[in-house]
């Protein structure tokens, strides 16, 4: 089984949004075992979509369309598709009730040309799952036993009907009996290169083993993501491989590893401090709230979090955070400001950034220099960081970098 993604609309082309669906769905198959060589995109052009589409089912034995199911003129995907199977669109009342039916929970009248999305192409039928209004489509291409599946670009409707149609699907016509799950550790403090490094002798093992495999993800602020993958004859044993891999990878990689799969360091933080029964609270100049904004994402983090101060001026540090007079980006400063704000908003912890983003160097100070102060379990300290970038990476880096710094503290207290 081979499968093939066409992305649809000219935004994509035009580089004015990233295609991150394409990515997506090309990581779905290739953790279902479905073997995909191609990814492609095309503009909102009638005759380049069904040229594209040719193209790929020349090449391709399925092709995953995502985009062009709106309502508008310009979305032209289930036309193509019409004009490539020489088909006519059929009108589908029950898509179209429900539809109607969803403009009007919303309060809404619903505009003529919503109807559009209620056509399918003859022969072929709408996914089940249908989270917005576009319905997907499933297309059989006559009796070549190759098939198209379209799916909105709105990415959370994309991927449900991906993961509840398009994925099982497939893996049912190929007759995928084997089961692939992968786990992914994510970690923090070391280069993509320098994890490589620390992994050889692992990865030449399981080279010779084929019990799993390995792949590194690089993704900026968030960190390198270990993948490991396994393919075995159930999911029992799968999993059981994978929890062999996590055991003996956390203890190759130590305190570099923050969390598995979707855990973001936030979250692993809170964590941390909920087991501790500790309360944090930020005082943040450099990365002006950054750091808060991604606590306060963290589902439960009221138990733990008690707020955060934004201290940008100097006079405010001084007045609010206790930082005493002189040069404000220093490691005293960081100190204090740890300090002031834990004792200011009755915190077990403080955690604080001071530094320089940019574009100009400050108090002698180079750009991308950043004091991380931490006031914890009655020891007060400061790091300096040195960061790369531009002004939006330091800040970035700023932020996570402080929270891997509390996080490290806070996994060696007893």
């Amino acid at each position: 089984m081979i499968a093939e993604v066409l992305a649809v609309g000219t935004e994509l082309l035009l580089g004015q949004i990233q295609d991150t669906n394409s990515s997506w769905i090309g990581e779905q198959l290739a953790l279902a075992g479905i073997d995909c060589l191609y990814q492609a995109k095309v503009g909102d052009n009638l005759p380049r979509i069904v040229e594209a589409l040719a193209a790929a089912l020349e090449r391709s034995d399925a092709v995953v369309v995502c985009g062009g199911l709106g309502p508008t003129q310009d979305d032209l995907t289930r036309d193509a598709i019409a004009v490539l199977l020489g088909v006519p669109l059929v009108r589908d009342d029950a898509i179209a009730t429900k539809i109607a039916a969803m403009f009007a929970s919303r309060g809404r009248a619903m505009p003529a040309n919503n109807l559009r999305q209620a056509d399918v192409p003859e022969g072929c039928s709408t996914i089940a799952q249908q989270p917005g209004t576009a319905p997907g489509l499933l297309c059989p291409v006559g009796d070549t036993g190759k098939v198209i599946f379209a799916v909105p670009g709105v990415p959370y409707e994309m991927r449900e009907m991906v993961s509840g149609t398009v994925i099982p699907e497939l893996a049912s016509r190929a007759g995928l009996s084997s089961v692939i799950l992968s786990r992914t550790l994510r970690t923090w403090g070391q280069s993509e290169s320098g994890l490589a490094e620390m992994l050889d002798d692992h990865m030449t093992s399981l080279d010779h083993s084929g019990e799993a495999t390995l792949a590194f993800l690089a993704s900026g602020i968030e960190g390198i993501k270990v993948r490991v993958t396994a393919k075995s004859s159930s999911e029992a044993l799968a999993v059981s491989v994978l929890d062999a891999q996590e055991l003996l990878l956390r203890g190759l990689l130590d305190e570099l590893v923050f969390g598995l799969d979707d855990t973001t360091m936030e979250a692993a933080v809170c964590e941390l401090l909920a087991a501790r029964r500790l309360t944090l609270a930020l005082a943040e100049s450099v990365t002006g709230g950054m750091i808060a904004s991604r606590y306060s994402a963290v589902a439960g983090a009221s138990s733990v979090f008690r707020g955060g101060v934004v201290a940008y001026q100097p006079d405010v540090k001084r007045s609010l955070l206790g930082v005493p007079d002189g040069p404000v980006v220093t490691a005293e400063a960081a100190c204090a400001m740890a300090t002031g704000v834990a004792r200011l908003l009755g915190a077990d912890v403080g955690l604080a950034t001071t530094g320089v983003a940019g574009p100009d160097d400050a108090e002698g100070v180079a750009i991308g220099t950043v004091f991380i102060g931490l006031c914890l379990g009655g020891t007060v300290e400061a790091v300096e960081v040195r960061l790369p970038g531009d002004r939006e990476r330091v800040r970035w880096y700023g932020t996570i970098s402080a929270s891997d710094l509390l996080r490290r503290r806070l996994s060696r207290l007893q």
